[in-house]
């Protein structure tokens, strides 16, 4: 009951940076941490806007900028899902050799 709050309060409409673009990095996080497991569906683009309070077409670019980033696939009637990551490939991210 409180997990759609919480989720709401995740976004900042306030924020100079784009919804869509912050909802991606919920989810980006959320495949990360493991809560959306590889080859498991994520959430339909009308229960991601439920959720987290958002347009629709907000969603669907939050899903847009998730395929770009190579964290999901989507197979049409079917639905997105998440792509396994290889292991280092976080830590490459976040970590520059430098």
């Amino acid at each position: 009951m409180s997990d759609t709050k919480g989720s709401k309060s995740s976004l900042d409409p306030m924020s100079a940076r784009p919804l869509y673009m912050q909802l991606a990095d919920v989810i980006a996080g959320k495949i990360a941490s493991g809560e959306l497991a590889p080859d498991r569906p994520i959430p339909s683009e009308n229960h991601l806007a439920d959720e987290y309070g958002v347009a629709r077409l907000t969603a669907r670019r939050a899903a847009q900028e998730l395929r770009e980033r190579g964290l999901i696939v989507t197979v049409r009637g079917k639905g997105s899902f998440v792509v396994e990551q290889p292991v280092g490939n976080a830590a490459e991210e976040t970590e520059p050799n430098g």
